[in-house]
């Protein structure tokens, strides 16, 4: 209970008087929300209906296509069929069915494993590096950013005539080491690994700029004691630094992995899904049936099981991410 002082019935104003009077209790419990006048502008009373509309509207833009997308692959419609028939789920059983699927499947998940984990790898080590602060790490973390400046497609461009066994730069470089005439895109194993690589260098920086981020925000203490204790490098980082920063890596490896199992732009542009179909992704598998060959039905069945795919891979990851976070936490 409070106190408050008040002045006394016949004392000079600006004066005030020892006697104290308690103050009234105050109930227990949150505030109550302050209700609008009867007579409030009608404006008051809408602005909470208003600032959803937003919210409403890009609900509506997403679900909308969706529904109407997932609505479609209950069809047989084609470009040689405009009147369709329902099919139900016939499509997606043709699409489990087919060797083609579970071979663009096969290489998405190679490609997407093989893309997180090197940019992972290369990323923690970027940051490690620059977390040292120095004049030349300073400039680094400006050119670092670079890549993510340019669009995946004219970054696979690019790299497309960089890696032509002719006229490429890369086989030029190399040529003096006896390296030169690489078909680096005329192989199913090559077509693959250059693809990944152009996936690394575009988005290694995306991680690093993370990790960088968790190293500076950890706490000095106990690195400090460790030093105090004699610990060394490896020690440190397996024991403390690792543990304390890998929520920051598990963030940058579910973007990442969500995104390569997606990927169409970086493939399509450098390969376009060859030598034959060694390249070929979901996304890509996708492309071809409804657009080249306007099996349009078809072709949403296999961007719908790409959904339930990334859906379910984020699932998994987001609920593993909450427990490495709850251990970071007790670990600090």
């Amino acid at each position: 209970m409070g106190w408050r002082l008040t002045a006394p019935s016949g004392s000079p104003p600006g004066r005030s008087s020892r006697r104290r009077e308690p103050d009234r209790a105050q109930p227990f419990g949150p505030p109550r929300a302050r209700s609008l006048a009867p007579g409030a502008p009608l404006r008051l009373t809408l602005r909470p209906y208003f600032l959803i509309v937003p919210a409403l509207l890009l609900t509506c833009g997403i679900l909308y296509p969706f529904g109407l997308g997932l609505y479609y692959t209950l069809f047989d419609f084609s470009a040689s069929k405009p009147q369709p028939d329902m099919v139900r789920l016939q499509n997606y059983e043709t699409v489990f069915t087919q060797d083609a699927f579970w071979n663009s499947a096969w290489v998405t998940v190679l490609y997407a494993v093989g893309a997180a984990a090197v940019e992972t790898v290369l990323g923690v080590a970027v940051a490690l590096l620059l977390h040292r602060s120095s004049p030349a790490g300073r400039v680094l973390e400006k050119i670092l950013i670079l890549p993510l400046m340019i669009a995946p497609v004219i970054a696979a461009i690019i790299w497309k005539l960089m890696l032509q066994p002719s006229v490429g730069v890369v086989n030029h470089l190399l040529k003096p080491f006896g390296l030169g005439g690489v078909q680096w895109t005329d192989t199913p194993t090559g077509a693959l690994l250059s693809s990944i690589a152009v996936d690394v260098w575009v988005y290694t920086p995306f991680v690093a700029i993370l990790a960088l981020a968790g190293l500076r925000s950890l706490p000095t203490s106990p690195f400090e004691a460790a030093a105090v204790d004699g610990a060394g490098w490896w020690y440190t980082f397996r024991r403390l630094t690792l543990p304390m920063l890998w929520p920051y890596v598990l963030v940058a490896v579910i973007f990442r992995f969500m995104d390569s199992l997606k990927v169409f732009d970086i493939i399509y542009a450098l390969t376009e899904g060859g030598p034959g179909d060694s390249t070929v992704v979901l996304q890509i598998r996708a492309y071809l049936e409804a657009i080249r060959f306007q099996r349009y039905s078809f072709g949403i069945s296999y961007t719908i099981v790409l959904w339930a795919v990334v859906y379910l891979a984020a699932m998994v990851l987001v609920r593993h991410l909450g427990r490495i976070q709850r251990k970071a936490a007790e670990a600090k």
